[in-house]
């Protein structure tokens, strides 16, 4: 062949190894680096990259036969590949690969590995050619092999990220750190704390949701300072013993558990797994410290037998607890009166929508009373607290107003979100593609919220046809107008549709979850 299909392909190959490479680290990076996950996520999205397969038979037949033909294929297959990942780089728009140290790090050894492969192949004489393809084939799995072989040298980074935060910690003696975590409600509780911790103290939480060790690390290291006294830390886990790892990191001195629930099964298999890991916040607090506990959470009263410095909150009447009754949920707020152990009782108003929103701001207000903040302070601090993003934000946008719910949907936090859609006086409209990570239940969860959201909306649109039959399925069954649920491939396309409807009432569309790139 002549030295100019050399150059050409070497173009295509350079390119499109670029191309799958940076479409793989990303799902890797969205897959939270963890090899386990991310081989379950290649097999479980297979087809995404079956256009490789192609790519690879060329690149066999032109070693075979070596022909100028041939060639002209291969360019029209690599061209094909290029064009395709492309189409998915543009289409991945929600989160987008982030060029951490630890990505660039990944870059540099999957470059090493396929440098050393191009140097040998030579030695395959006229079969060389099948090596280009077959690097580019194999890619998805490169990205795994490089994270392994990167795996020493990331352990001891993070070892020394870590070991310098412990001791950021020690200097701070006097700093009260507060654990936080649950299947669902532990974002928002932070930074409900955070409003109304700050009447008295100077609080640090860990931003958004670095809830991960690292994530903790990073912001111990980059922003807690003398000054503050009091530390909210947010703990993620999808694994057994996340939360106990993060408790040896920072040593929390009281702790809150939101919720438990069927949140992750594809990690943890199974309730008891998700309750122990939650209840090792609770196993990680001194003596001296406190656990508080939703009450109203079956899974958790059943496991906090046993703990004897526990402080529960709830939503029902209840002996030495936190307690909220009188509860008034309107579309411009909620009311309720808040019981302490002691039973002084104040009311207290905010501007969060929906019944659910309550029990996490009374877990909000008893730790915050137990640190010293009476009623009257909180009543006013209560009153500030401000919808977290994508947790129920109302969004106003002239005759439309949109109720973002789009972060992370699970079975009660759906089915909660649309009972308050039912409360708005218009035309109520829920865009959703459903629910993910719970495993075996999956589709029955999906089927039940279809069933609740039949019950609550005028109208609905489902995100990815495939996904969401269970959640259809639940609607027409519950006696639902099949006119008025569409199926979509498309977030833009469901959200056409919800404005394209003809009302002259004022529109509430709920946009209840939003799937990450990686699914």
């Amino acid at each position: 062949m002549s030295e100019i299909f050399y150059f050409i392909s070497a173009g295509f190959f350079a390119i499109s190894l670029w191309m799958v490479m940076r479409y793989n680290l990303h799902m890797f990076q969205l897959n939270g680096y963890k090899n386990k996950e991310h081989r379950k996520w290649l097999l479980k999205n297979a087809r995404n990259q079956l256009i490789l397969i192609p790519m690879l038979l060329v690149g066999i037949c032109v070693a075979i036969w070596s022909i100028i033909p041939l060639a002209i294929v291969s360019y029209i297959v690599y061209a094909g590949v290029i064009g395709y990942y492309f189409y998915l780089f543009r289409s991945n728009t929600k989160k987008k690969l982030v060029f951490t140290n630890r990505v660039r790090r990944l870059i540099v050894t999957d470059l090493i590995i396929n440098t050393v492969a191009v140097v040998v192949a030579p030695l395959l004489g006229q079969y060389a050619y099948i090596v280009p393809a077959a690097l580019i084939f194999i890619q998805p799995a490169l990205v795994v092999l490089a994270n392994i072989i990167n795996s020493p040298i990331e352990k001891n980074i993070n070892n020394g990220y870590i070991k310098d935060a412990k001791k950021i910690l020690a200097q701070m003696p006097s700093l009260k750190i507060i654990g936080v975590t649950g299947s669902y409600g532990k974002t928002s509780v932070k930074y409900y704390l955070q409003t109304l911790l700050k009447s008295k103290y100077n609080v640090l939480v860990t931003p958004a949701s670095y809830n991960t060790p690292m994530g903790v690390v990073r912001t111990v290291r980059e922003e807690l300072k003398p000054i503050h006294e009091i530390f909210v830390c947010e703990m993620g886990a999808r694994n057994i013993g996340d939360i106990k790892e993060l408790c040896d990191i920072v040593h929390p001195h009281y702790g809150v558990i939101t919720s438990i629930g069927p949140q992750h099964l594809e990690t943890f298999i199974n309730m008891d797994n998700i309750s122990n890991t939650k209840f090792e916040l609770a196993d990680a607090i001194p003596d001296t410290g406190l656990i508080f506990l939703n009450g109203d959470n079956e899974y958790i009263n059943n496991k906090s037998v046993g703990y004897a410095n526990k402080i529960f909150y709830s939503t029902t009447p209840r002996e030495g607890s936190y307690y909220s009754d009188n509860i008034k949920v309107s579309q411009t707020g909620t009311e309720f009166d808040m019981v302490a152990p002691d039973g002084s009782r104040e009311s207290f108003r905010m501007k969060l929508v929906g019944i659910h929103n309550v029990i996490n701001v009374a877990g909000a207000i008893a730790v915050a009373n137990s640190l010293g903040i009476d009623f009257a302070t909180l009543k006013m601090a209560v009153r500030k607290i401000q919808p977290v993003s994508h947790r129920m934000e109302l969004i106003e946008k002239g005759n439309v107003t949109i109720i973002d719910d789009a972060y992370n949907s699970n079975p009660i936090g759906s089915k909660a979100a649309v009972e308050t859609l039912a409360m708005f006086d218009g035309a109520r409209i829920l865009i959703t593609p459903g629910m993910v990570e719970l495993g075996a239940e999956e589709e029955r969860f999906n089927y039940e919220f279809g069933t609740y959201a039949a019950k609550c909306c005028d109208y609905i649109a489902l995100v990815g046809k495939k996904h969401t039959e269970p959640i259809r399925k639940g609607i027409i069954e519950s006696g639902f107008s099949e006119d008025r649920c569409k199926s979509f491939d498309r977030l833009e396309e469901a959200l056409a549709f919800a404005y394209s409807i003809p009302t002259s009432e004022h529109k509430y569309i709920l946009l209840e979850n939003d799937l990450p790139d990686n699914y």
